[in-house]
């Protein structure tokens, strides 16, 4: 049963995920990808799209494909590139090269637009929080977290920004979150750890004792959390200003 979530919060610092949380209203990152390519009339079945999806992903957890100073129009740009040429590579999808020109823009263009709306959603909600908090970012993020904040013009509003591309850890291991606790400098009991990933963010902040924000969205899978877990859940980031 979702809680009840009329009762504020007693913290004294935040800490946001970012991916999932603050560009997507919750939805994981290939729930967004498959919708524009449905969106686009790209002729792939979800199973088809996740094999690709999960080869990018690996391709950009090993190889140095997005570098320091991209942006995140250009992140999405390269990763539908490694996705769409696997679905060409396994004859998925046959189209010539000036169709796939077309239809890999109009994917980026939906996606972009959509992450655009989005972030400056957050960004109006952030603002008001940081009157009264200090913030810290904690991302699994490939080294260029700092330019994409830049971007969507979220940068100024974090004291502090914790990426594991940087700081080589990766959620969901809790030592991420340990570093973020510490730029704050409380207690892990005073802050609140807010993401969209229960696995990632909401578990390993609770090992070290950070109270947490659930942002519910729409999963990568089905799988069903025992949501008496978190301190709070929420579906709109809008939410955080009467808990907070």
């Amino acid at each position: 049963m979702q809680k009840d979530n009329g009762k504020a919060l007693n913290i004294k610092g935040c800490i946001f995920d970012y991916g999932g949380t603050l560009d997507t209203a919750g939805c994981h990152w290939g729930k967004v990808l498959w919708h524009a390519y449905r969106q686009c009339g790209i002729p792939v079945t979800e199973d088809q799209f996740r094999e690709a999806y999960v080869h990018g992903e690996r391709t950009l957890a090993i190889t140095p494909v997005i570098k320091p100073d991209y942006t995140f129009y250009k992140t999405i740009e390269a990763k539908l590139h490694i996705e769409m040429e696997l679905l060409l590579t396994k004859n998925y999808w046959n189209v010539s090269e000036q169709e796939y020109r077309q239809k890999h823009q109009e994917v980026l263009d939906w996606v972009y637009s959509g992450v655009k709306k989005q972030t400056a959603h957050s960004k109006q909600v952030l603002e008001s929080i940081s009157k009264k908090y200090p913030m810290v970012l904690v991302s699994n993020f490939y080294g260029n977290v700092g330019v994409v904040l830049q971007e969507f013009q979220l940068d100024r509003l974090f004291s502090h920004i914790i990426e594991s591309a940087v700081v080589g850890i990766r959620k969901p291991d809790p030592r991420i979150f340990k570093l973020g606790v510490e730029a704050l400098g409380m207690e892990a009991e005073d802050t609140v750890v807010v993401g969209d990933s229960f696995y990632k963010d909401i578990t390993p902040a609770q090992k070290i004792g950070c109270q947490t924000v659930w942002f519910k969205g729409e999963g990568w899978t089905d799988e069903q959390y025992d949501e008496s877990l978190p301190d709070a859940i929420i579906t709109d980031l809008q939410q955080l200003l009467t808990l907070l």
